[in-house]
């Protein structure tokens, strides 16, 4: 019935798709209402298919989910249009792209929906092609909203295992089993660049957020990239791999 939940169109980002059939495929949605969902493209391969050209990564699209015959947990695809996005992504910005959608099928569990962190996603996407200062703020920036969203972040603006706001004087650093905690080594961050983030996390502009990774630039990296694993568990990224190897053959 058309306005029932999970037949309404409803935004949707392509995070990941692998072939199902010599015609069809299966597709990892990133969607605002039900957040991650797995869906069969019925015929998306053959070469006249409207959905050929339409599911892209990188691309917003409008989609309209059903359930198929047999109840399972994969929905049916039953129409797809694009709504938007700028030219696909290369060289860098592809490798950050995807780098973001393989967090987001990691750490998402399936059917819940996250639509802050949508909205996130999607105003991230552009600001992959710019400068590098701009894409690691933009990637640090998304990462926290993604931890945030989870429950995986603490709050940044006071110690957590005493409560007590951090000292001006001290420097302190993000673990995953004890939140934030007193450090005095390289990759630490200064209690007013956490107090920072925590400000701008409240207050709900990804710009804003942004400009305050800026300011804690590169040692946010080192922070957060500890604390993505600690909650991975063992998983390897395979984008950040991949990343890796080729700055090391050029």
């Amino acid at each position: 019935m058309a306005g029932s939940r999970g037949t309404a169109p409803q935004p949707a980002f392509v995070l990941h798709h692998h072939d199902w059939s010599e015609s069809s495929l299966i597709l990892d949605l990133f969607t605002r209402g039900q957040g991650r969902v797995v869906a069969a493209a019925k015929g998306a391969k053959r070469p006249y298919s409207q959905l050929r050209a339409v599911l892209l990564p990188f691309q917003r699209l409008q989609v309209t989910l059903g359930k198929l015959p047999d109840g399972g947990e994969v929905q049916n695809l039953r129409q797809a249009e694009w709504a938007g996005g700028g030219a696909m992504p290369s060289g860098a910005a592809l490798f950050a792209g995807f780098y973001l959608n393989e967090l987001l099928m990691k750490l998402l569990a399936r059917h819940d929906p996250h639509p802050l962190l949508f909205d996130a996603y999607a105003q991230t996407l552009p600001w992959l092609d710019g400068d590098d200062e701009t894409v690691e703020a933009a990637l640090r920036a998304f990462e926290l909203v993604l931890l945030r969203e989870t429950g995986s972040l603490p709050e940044l603006g006071v110690a957590t295992l005493t409560q007590q706001p951090l000292r001006a004087d001290r420097r302190y650093a993000l673990r995953g089993e004890a939140g934030v905690i007193e450090a005095a080594d390289e990759a630490s961050l200064g209690a007013g660049e956490l107090v920072g983030l925590q400000a701008a996390l409240e207050h709900g502009s990804l710009a804003v957020l942004q400009q305050a990774c800026r300011a804690a630039l590169p040692a946010l990296k080192q922070q957060l990239r500890a604390l993505l694993h600690y909650h991975l568990g063992s998983s390897v990224l395979r984008t950040r791999q991949v990343m890796l190897d080729v700055q090391q053959l050029e």
